[in-house]
């Protein structure tokens, strides 16, 4: 790790009417790094990674990357700054060809030798989607449909990959693939930033960790003093 900050959230509010679904959270990203947002549902965890990409309009507080305020920008711009998400619920377009939804992913992009590049990357990857690529999105497998959905946010050469529950309702063989293809992209040297309610496997790949717990953070700390933290173990993990 560089020791360069990549994203940078102070004192992040967002509020729903009168909800406030964040409470002034504060989370610090290093180049290079996979940072894991960890917690039960209704957390703020996907919330957080929708304000980051612009989805979500912060109440008070700032984000920043790489030192630039991106607060409450539109969801465009901080896309072709180079922040990319694969949303929960995997919400490729089911319509268009495997083809058609990685050429969407690379909307921001201008030069076709860095779209070439991402093919290569996406492909190497996830070789599969080559040979699915005239293939409806639509009528792939779950397994089949997350790796396309992190391969079209792979096709706009981000610099911080945001993963929105990318094992939700996988087989456990078909998760470990994913964590591993996530690690692998990682040493590339794409920051990431995963929301997951599986704990366990995203720590053994994350550095540093956040739990959050109905909009505030309650326990952060390097991903592997979190592994063994009592707290996370009971409330998280399952196991003692």
């Amino acid at each position: 790790m560089s020791g360069k900050v990549a994203l940078s959230i102070e004192g992040l509010k967002v509020r729903y009417g009168p909800i406030e679904a964040l409470k002034g959270i504060n989370i610090e990203v290093q180049e290079g790094s996979v940072v894991a947002l960890l917690g039960a549902n209704g957390a703020g965890k996907t919330t957080t990674l929708q304000t980051i990409s612009g989805l979500v309009n912060a109440a008070e507080g700032k984000i920043s990357f790489y030192g630039k305020d991106i607060t409450n920008k539109e969801a465009e711009s901080i896309a072709s700054l180079g922040i990319s998400q694969s949303p929960e619920g995997r919400q490729i377009f089911a319509d268009l060809t495997v083809d058609e939804n990685l050429k969407a992913g690379s909307f921001t992009l201008r030069d076709k030798k860095i779209i070439d590049n991402c093919y290569r990357r996406v492909y190497k990857h996830f070789p599969l989607l080559k040979e699915r690529g005239k293939q409806l999105a639509g009528t792939l497998s779950g397994g089949e449909l997350q790796m396309l959905a992190i391969a079209r946010a792979l096709m706009s050469n981000p610099k911080i990959l945001l993963l929105d529950e990318p094992s939700l309702g996988l087989a456990p063989l078909i998760v470990q693939d994913i964590f591993k293809i996530i690690g692998e992209i990682k040493k590339e040297g794409t920051t990431v930033v995963i929301v997951e309610q599986n704990a366990l496997q995203t720590l053994k790949i994350a550095d540093y960790g956040y739990v959050l717990d109905l909009g505030k953070i309650n326990i952060s700390g390097e991903a592997s003093a979190l592994i063994k933290d009592e707290r996370l173990i009971e409330a998280y993990l399952g196991t003692k």
